[in-house]
Order: structure tokens, then sequence, then C-alpha cells
């Protein structure tokens, strides 16, 4: 069976961002986190985190995060305080655990630091107008299927320089099939 760290990863990667990023509340981590994976995926075919996203007004949104954070599971209460209302953006985050990158490959470390470099003094405001730049995959999302639906990790596949095509992508998941059933 194939061993998936998503979900250290996504509580490590919530502490990094809190730690190295300032005013890193519910929206602005949101966004961080789409970033990651969105990059990561266009790059390689894989997000990081495994979340999924759906296009919200304010962009976009891992649904499974945002409800958990009104009821945290204890690995999630163990690594991370979370206080302030859940339904608001003022959702303080602070992390009892340090970052633990063992769990990152070499380029997921260099596309997480990327995003916590370009967005460490933004505010939320920001990081939302960056998730909302047009023919992105929100917007695309907004536009072709409307508020509410999932941001498909596809649309990251742009064909700009350093973007896998979609040709390869497809090609990565008949690996991965072909290999889940090899070992499943």
């Amino acid at each position: 069976m194939l061993v998936d760290h998503s979900r250290e990863k996504l509580i490590n990667l919530m502490i990094y961002f809190v730690r190295n990023t300032k005013n890193c509340f519910k929206t602005k981590l949101f966004k961080l986190l789409f970033f990651a994976d969105f990059l990561h995926f266009k790059e390689t075919g894989k997000s990081i985190t495994g979340l999924s996203y759906d296009a919200w007004k304010h962009g976009p949104v891992p649904c499974d995060l945002y409800y958990e954070l009104k009821a945290p599971k204890q690995d999630l209460k163990e690594a991370i305080q979370i206080t302030g209302v859940p339904d608001k953006d003022f959702l303080k985050l602070i992390p009892k655990k340090k970052f633990d990158d063992r769990y990152f490959t070499k380029r997921e470390m260099q596309i997480i630091e990327r995003v916590a470099f370009i967005f460490k003094e933004s505010n939320a405001d920001l990081t939302v107008e960056a998730s909302h730049l047009k023919n992105e995959p929100w917007h695309q999302t907004i536009a072709s299927k409307g508020q509410g639906s999932r941001v498909e990790y596809i649309l990251a596949l742009d064909g700009s320089k350093g973007a896998i095509s979609t040709e390869d992508y497809q090609e990565l998941q008949q690996e991965l099939e072909a290999l889940q059933k090899t070992f499943a």
C-alpha cells in the first residue's frame, strides 16, 4: 500500500505559513495553501496537501479544512491553537509545534518558500485579489461553472514555462492508477 502523508503535510504547511508570513489568519492561509497546491500541481501534476478547493465569493476555499476549523481533529488541535470566531476571518492560528520538513520534497519546499516570500507582508485582501486574477483557475471556475463549484487542478496546466502538459498529466495519472492496482 502506498503511504500518503497529506495530513502531515497540511498541518505542517499551516504551521509554516503562520510562522513565516504576517497577518496569516484564516482567509490568507486558505489562499496560501491554494497557491502552493496549484503551483506544485502545475509543475508536477500533483498537489502538496491533497485538498480540494471550491470557488467561493472571496476566492478558492479548502472546504474540508474550513469546516474542520470549527471542530478540529485531535492532530490539528495538538499542532495548532485556534482562537477566534470560525465563521469570520479573524481566526487566529498559533502553532504549538515546530515546522517539520521531513514530509516535503525539495521541490515542494521551494514552492512553499516562494509562496511565503511573495505574500510575507500581505494581508488577506491582497491574497484574495491575487486569487481572482483573470484566466487563473478560480476566475475560470467562476466564469464557467459559477460560485460554489470545485476549482479543478487541471486548470493550473496553462501551457506556461515550467508547467507540465495535459498529456504528461494524463500519463502520470495512468501510472498512478497502475501502481495503486499493483499495491492495493
